[in-house]
């Protein structure tokens, strides 16, 4: 099988680096790739928004599958445009179409999925600048913290958690009347405080059959002890030690099943993966958000653990025969530690060259933002590698990051050194 795999970060090394492992693939492009995955296939200068480019590429290439790993082309459509063109309608994408997409890229549109089946989330309301009035309102109804989210896309940072009403007022004006995301908020969710402790969970769908993955929990701050401002993600652990099977079970029963039937009673066709953002709240689950991909850097911890044939899962997904399929996972716990950029998740310098990856031998060293120039690894983005381990437990796993992290250095690199502290 010759295999596209769109996407640079660290979710897409470690997904290369797992169907590079299996029997059936016999070519892997990964557009554009970066240091780590050019190990592993061929990186290709492709524009991820340009979907006649990758057309072209896929017609010549001969390419059988096409794996999308972020959200925007998934959002803006790739699916639809494969299967509305008579030359690609055959070449499967393991992504969801635009509509399906909306899970992620509309807040108010899951959040309206979600009340329509029953599946548990915060309470909340939708505002656009002509009813800012209602919605200070409906802040005036509530209790603090506030949280407002941006209804779209907007690159993570959409999300304000405001402890005072005045501030709440200010930035909900700021979003939807000065456009502060731009078109991102020109609605805006206005949803009750959840208090808990969140974890992230993950099937793969053919829109019929689901399979589940491992579960994990990630570190979202930049600082020590979650202080600080939000990034993309400074680590991971996987299995959650708090998710017991009880637990897990009430998140398949009231979340994950309502969900995928949920979307085939609405002919909303869903073929790839779905990324339930949980809060435990005394020990009841709640939907947060959902995505329409994998997350980063769950993913460093989540396909380690899968020993299953991963574009197996996939060919499963394309051919709708996923429930023919089998999921086995590793039961050593598995851990993940961020390498970053001096400076991320503000300003910080590209282009410092990166020393001692080939030093670590015990430890799986996933490039996030990076870029090869000659035989030099280069720092090219904020998040820049990942180190991922394996124990017998999670302390063991953490410590093994930690160590060949220790072997690691690039000018101003930083990383957290508590990941895993809340649960340990």
């Amino acid at each position: 099988m010759r295999v596209l795999l769109l996407g640079s970060g660290g979710r897409e090394h470690a997904l290369a680096w797992k169907m590079a492992q299996s029997s059936i693939l016999e070519k892997l492009f990964i557009a554009p790739g970066n240091a780590g995955t050019q190990q592993l296939g061929e990186n290709v200068n492709l524009s991820l928004t340009n979907f006649k480019e990758i057309k072209t590429f896929v017609l010549k290439n001969e390419v059988n599958m096409v794996v999308v790993g972020p959200e925007d082309p998934l959002v803006n459509g790739i699916a639809d445009f494969f299967e509305a063109d008579d030359e690609l309608s055959k070449v499967p994408v393991i992504g969801p179409n635009k509509e399906a997409a909306q899970l992620e890229g509309s807040k108010d549109f899951a959040k309206q999925f979600m009340k329509r089946h029953n599946i548990p989330t915060a309470k909340y309301g939708t505002f656009t600048k002509d009813t800012l009035s209602e919605g200070y309102e409906y802040l005036e109804k509530m209790n603090p913290p506030y949280v407002l989210k941006a209804d779209g896309l907007a690159a993570g940072k959409g999300v304000l958690i405001l402890e005072t009403l005045k501030e709440a007022k200010k930035e909900l004006k700021s979003m939807l009347s000065d456009a502060k995301f731009g078109d991102a908020s020109s609605r805006v969710v206005i949803e009750q405080f959840l208090d808990g402790i969140e974890l992230s969970c993950f099937v793969i769908t053919d829109g019929d059959a689901y399979k589940k993955l491992p579960e994990a929990k990630d570190y979202k701050r930049i600082g020590e002890g979650d202080k600080g401002l939000n990034t993309g993600g400074m680590g991971a652990i996987s299995p959650v030690p708090f998710a017991n099977p009880t637990f897990l079970d009430k998140i398949e029963n009231q979340i994950i099943i309502p969900t995928v039937k949920g979307l085939k009673r609405e002919g909303i066709v869903y073929k790839g993966f779905i990324f339930f953002g949980i809060i435990n709240v005394k020990n009841e689950p709640y939907v947060i958000e959902y995505n329409c991909r994998m997350g980063d850097p769950e993913t460093e911890v989540v396909i380690p653990r899968l020993k299953s044939d991963l574009l197996d899962l996939f060919e499963g997904v394309g051919t709708q025969t996923l429930s023919e399929r089998d999921v086995v996972f590793d039961e050593r716990s598995t851990a993940t530690v961020m390498m970053v950029s001096g400076g991320y998740p503000e300003k910080y310098a590209k282009g410092k060259q990166i020393f001692g990856i080939n030093g670590v031998t015990d430890s799986l060293i996933f490039h996030a933002g990076t870029v090869a120039d000659g035989p030099a690894v280069m720092t090219n983005g904020g998040r820049v590698l990942a180190a991922t381990s394996y124990g017998k437990d999670l302390k063991t796993a953490l410590k093994k990051s930690y160590e060949a992290i220790d072997k690691i250095e690039f000018e101003k690199a930083n990383f957290r050194k508590d990941i895993g502290f809340d649960v340990l």
